[in-house]
């Protein structure tokens, strides 16, 4: 019988299951996309560069990561939000002005998910 995959940490199995439910409440499909893409095992949820940032992403823009940002040029303000930050990731955007949350927060801030881009 094949092993189960998927996340075995209860706390994001929580947050999947809360971006699930508001993702059908309000039928959200950019809810619904951040959860299956946060469903996959750790060595296929992406690891993204603040270098990959700065190029992809305009000034202001926010922009939610279904894995681990890590440590980079970044020389804009955006607004990132992620499952995990390097520690460097985190001071090198609080340093270009931007804002660092985490996925939960987001969430409850814009539950529509307007304005905002996945970045893999």
């Amino acid at each position: 019988m094949p092993r189960p995959t998927g996340p075995t940490n209860t706390i994001l199995k929580d947050l999947i299951k809360d971006i699930r439910t508001h993702g059908y409440k309000d039928k959200s499909g950019f809810l619904l996309r951040l959860a299956e893409l946060l469903e996959k095992p750790t060595r296929r949820k992406a690891e993204v560069n603040l270098s990959k940032l700065n190029r992809v992403c305009k000034e202001n823009e926010v922009v939610v990561v279904p894995g681990k940002v890590l440590d980079g040029l970044l020389n804009k303000p955006l607004t990132v939000a992620a499952i995990n930050f390097s520690y460097k990731a985190k001071v090198n955007i609080e340093k270009a002005g931007g804002k660092v949350l985490t996925i939960k927060e987001l969430i409850h801030k814009d539950s529509k998910g307007s304005n905002v881009r996945i970045i893999t």
